[in-house]
This record gives C-alpha cells, sequence and structure tokens, in this order.
C-alpha cells in the first residue's frame, strides 16, 4: 500500500466551533493525499457529528487525557501510514501551499525530524514561536507581572529577539501549535511525553530531537496564523497545570 503523504492530529477540548472549522478546512484545501485525526478529548464526544469524510477519523478518548497524550493516540495509526505528521492546534489557519511547499523543503534535510513556519498573530504582528530552553528564573518572571521588566533582557533573549528573524534557522526549542515532522522521526521518538498534561510538552520533544542527533528547522518563508488563547496567564488552574508541567520538566533535563 502506497503511504499518504501527510496524516494530522488534532486534540480537541472545548474548541470554538468556527475556529475548528476553519482550521479543519484550511488542512482539508491542502493538495497533498493525506488524512486527519481528531482526537476528541470530551467527556460527552461533542465533536463527534460535526466533521465528517474521508479524509477524516474521529477518535473519543472518552475524558481528557491531555494534550500530549491525546496526540499520542494516534502513534500506531501512522506508523506505516504517511510520510510526514503533521501536529496541530486547533486555533490554527494557513494557506493551502503551506504544508505543500513545508514537506519539500523538510524533504531535503536528512538532519531535520521537524519543521515549523512562520507564526502571526491575527492582526498580524509577530508571534514568537522560537526559543530559547526556558531557564527557570525566566519562566517566574514572565508568570510575575513586577518582575518582567526587571528580566526583560532575558525574556527578550529567550524568544530571539536578539536575533534575525526572517531567515531560517535551527532554534533551542519551537511552541507546538504546528509542528511538521517526518513521521518515521515522530515514531522513534514515540511523540510526546505523556507525564505533561498541558504545556512544555513542546519544549521537552525538541529536547528528545537533539538526543536523536537531529534538528528542528524554523521556516519564516511560510507563514501561519494563530489565535493563541495563552490560558495559563489568564485562569488559575491553567496556571497550576503550566507549573506543575515546569516542574517536571526541570526535574527531567536539569535546572
Amino acid at each position: 500500500m502506497e503511504k499518504l503523504e501527510l496524516t494530522a492530529s488534532i486534540v480537541l477540548y472545548k474548541e470554538d466551533i468556527n475556529e475548528l472549522t476553519t482550521t479543519i478546512n484550511c488542512f482539508l484545501e491542502t493538495p497533498l493525499k493525506k488524512k486527519l485525526f481528531l482526537i476528541d478529548n470530551n467527556e460527552d464526544k461533542k465533536f463527534q457529528d460535526n466533521f465528517k469524510g474521508d479524509e477524516i477519523e474521529y477518535i473519543a478518548t472518552g475524558k481528557n487525557i491531555g494534550f500530549g497524550a491525546g496526540h499520542n493516540v494516534i502513534l500506531n495509526k501512522i506508523k506505516n501510514l504517511s510520510n510526514f505528521h503533521l501536529v496541530l492546534n486547533p486555533d490554527v489557519f494557513f494557506k493551502p501551499t503551506v504544508l505543500v511547499n513545508l514537506t519539500r523543503k523538510l524533504k531535503r534535510h536528512e538532519i531535520v525530524s521537524m519543521i515549523a513556519p512562520k507564526v502571526l498573530f491575527p492582526d498580524g504582528k509577530h508571534q514568537f514561536s522560537c526559543r530559547r530552553y526556558p531557564r527557570l528564573l525566566e519562566l517566574i518572571a514572565r508568570r510575575v507581572q513586577f518582575l518582567e521588566p526587571i528580566f526583560k533582557f532575558y525574556i527578550n533573549k529567550g524568544i530571539y529577539q536578539d536575533k534575525e528573524l526572517q531567515s531560517s534557522f535551527f532554534p533551542e526549542y519551537i511552541t507546538g501549535c504546528f509542528h511538521l515532522y517526518k513521521t518515521a522521526d515522530f515514531i522513534k521518538l514515540n511523540g510526546f511525553d505523556e507525564r505533561y498534561f498541558l504545556y512544555m510538552e513542546d519544549v521537552d520533544i525538541c529536547k528528545k530531537i537533539e538526543k536523536i542527533d537531529k534538528q528542528k528547522l524554523y521556516y519564516p518563508k511560510e507563514e501561519i496564523t494563530h489565535v493563541l488563547k495563552q490560558g495559563s496567564s489568564k485562569n488559575f488552574k491553567l496556571f497550576l497545570r503550566h507549573t506543575s508541567s515546569a516542574i517536571k520538566y526541570f526535574l527531567k533535563w536539569g535546572f
């Protein structure tokens, strides 16, 4: 059986139906042989009847198992199914040519496991998706408003504001709203570390990519739009989730 060129997974939990519909349509309009997996973490199978089609497979987990575990549900399904796999957020919009060009670029680079485009806010402003690996003090400063001006230099350095972001380069990590992987490498990485329920799993998988002697490529010639909810800045429960994930990350990789 000939492999599909592309698979993708979106993990769903209390999503905005209009944003989600736009994201799914963006993927379906991509002119490649493809399949989309919708992993529904809602207990009530909220999106079971919303999206149908030959290129869509709906999977209900029955409970909120988290971001990384949700994406990992399809690891065995994509193992021999596709050449490339996209980890996609439900609030991302892009042109039909974006994935065509990204797969073409990724195919040419043996050393690269994952590629990601430039990310913009809906108002067109640059979203700093490329990051240096976080330091504990930097994460604290980002979450405690009165500390932010004091550590502004380190925060700006952490998002590569000292670097020209109009050219391709290998950042330490790339935020996880739109990660395009070589499927074989995503399988080799065993997907995301499921100890992170939410947050930091994108940092962790970038660390794991380096452990298999591969790289992550930021490719700004292609652009996407990401709504970016920034839930942990507004919701105390999500703030605690972020804090818990940060502790797990530093215990795993060192402070």
